[in-house]
């Protein structure tokens, strides 16, 4: 019986990497009905209680148990050299033991989707060591590797460029999704001539199809995705200040929209992460603008389904997190993307809205209502491009899935 081990930052609840696993697994049960299923990932028990699929943990440092005590000393040099000789060598020698075991009888070892080559929130040590790790466990097991439609971005530490390449390099299959990822692998020394390009695996989540909003004497409803954003520097207070920038040009658009009468629906993409953008923008567009109750909708999400479900009440979304982008895009929704990441550029580059973009670093809110007023302006023409790009995302997939998982 085949058996199929899933591989990535799954359980954490960012939508974005749950709409990728979904998605992946939606279509694996179209053509392997019968294949066995795990997934390993950090939070395994969200997981498992989410895709109703075996589960097993990463690695032990990804537990979300108690922190381990601080030792005296513990930032003297030669404690710490110490204690990774005593300590953390053999652990992950362990480590190693554990996964080897777990991969006993895996026919296939699949990364999908989601940023995994890129170093936006993740560590150097973190989930590129153990795409590497695990990759090469299972080649030593007899397991082809597959890396479907990643993502990934420029990379700072040359330690996580080696264990991309690494783990790239011992993989059976691989594909990007998006031409940036393979020239960027290209530019860095990474072979990807036999390599292909195929759209973000959410664009195949089972049963996604085009929506109309049905709010009837409500008005124009508009989505605001929003983000915690605090760009990639290590100075708390640089980052600090990043946020407060970003609130700063997201909270007077939002007050623009009501003003001019229309509903806002704010929207996230990370259940854990966004609790505190969303309610700071709440309390700030509270003290500068006076609407109708119901005009400000804020509504608990936790799941990719109840995602979608929020944005099918969407007329169009003005949004930052790239799969909130990429869903409403997918829904046929007119947006406009706050990009921080090359991939939403890209994205939207892809589906010829170039000049519905503009940077996270320098958002400019009367650029921001002009692109906005434009976009309205132009939607039904927009709508119509939008059904027919992702009609072709979504063949392209179907042929992808039928590469991966046809006949074996």
């Amino acid at each position: 019986m085949t058996k199929v081990s899933f591989l990535g930052n799954f359980g954490t609840q960012n939508l974005g990497n749950e709409c990728t696993l979904q998605a992946i697994l939606g279509n694996l049960r179209k053509h392997l009905p019968d294949a066995r299923v795990e997934c390993i990932c950090p939070d395994p028990e969200d997981a498992g209680a989410r895709y109703g699929i075996a589960t097993r943990q990463i690695s032990s440092r990804s537990s979300h148990g108690p922190q381990a005590r601080t030792w005296p000393g513990h930032n003297h040099a030669v404690i710490r050299l110490l204690r990774r000789i005593v300590i953390r060598v053999p652990r992950e020698l362990l480590e190693w033991m554990r996964a080897f075991r777990a991969l006993k009888g895996t026919t296939m070892l699949i990364i999908p989707g989601s940023g995994v080559l890129g170093n936006f929130g993740i560590d150097v040590f973190g989930l590129h060591y153990e795409m590497m790790k695990w990759s090469l466990l299972a080649k030593v097991r007899g397991s082809k590797v597959l890396f479907v439609s990643v993502g990934g971005g420029r990379l700072r530490h040359p330690v996580s460029r080696w264990l991309i390449k690494s783990a790239l390099a011992l993989a059976d299959y691989r594909s990007y999704r998006d031409t940036f990822s393979k020239q960027y692998l290209d530019s860095i020394g990474f072979d990807t001539s036999r390599d292909f390009v195929y759209p973000d695996l959410a664009f195949s989540l089972p049963g996604l199809e085009s929506a109309e909003p049905d709010h009837t004497g409500s008005g124009r409803v508009i989505g605001v995705g929003l983000m915690d954003y605090y760009g990639t520097e290590y100075s708390p207070e640089h980052a600090e200040r990043l946020y407060h920038d970003y609130l700063e040009s997201v909270t007077p658009f939002v007050t623009w929209l009501l003003e001019h009468d229309y509903t806002v629906r704010l929207l996230i993409g990370d259940v854990v992460y966004d609790k505190r953008v969303r309610q700071d923008v709440i309390t700030r567009v509270s003290q500068r603008a006076v609407y109708e109750p119901g005009r400000l909708i804020s509504e608990p999400v936790g799941s990719v389904d109840q995602l979608l479900s929020q944005l099918a009440t969407t007329d169009m979304v003005v949004a930052t997190r790239f799969h909130n982008v990429l869903l409403a895009l997918a829904l046929n929704k007119p947006v406009v993307s706050i990009s921080y990441d090359e991939k939403n550029d890209s994205l939207m580059t892809e589906l010829g809205l170039t000049e519905y973009c503009q940077s996270i670093r320098d958002i400019d809110v009367d650029k921001l209502v002009k692109q906005f007023i434009k976009l309205e302006e132009n939607a039904a023409a927009i709508k119509s491009h939008i059904k027919h790009k992702t009609a072709e995302f979504r063949a392209a997939l179907d042929a992808q899935y039928q590469a991966i998982f046809g006949e074996r």
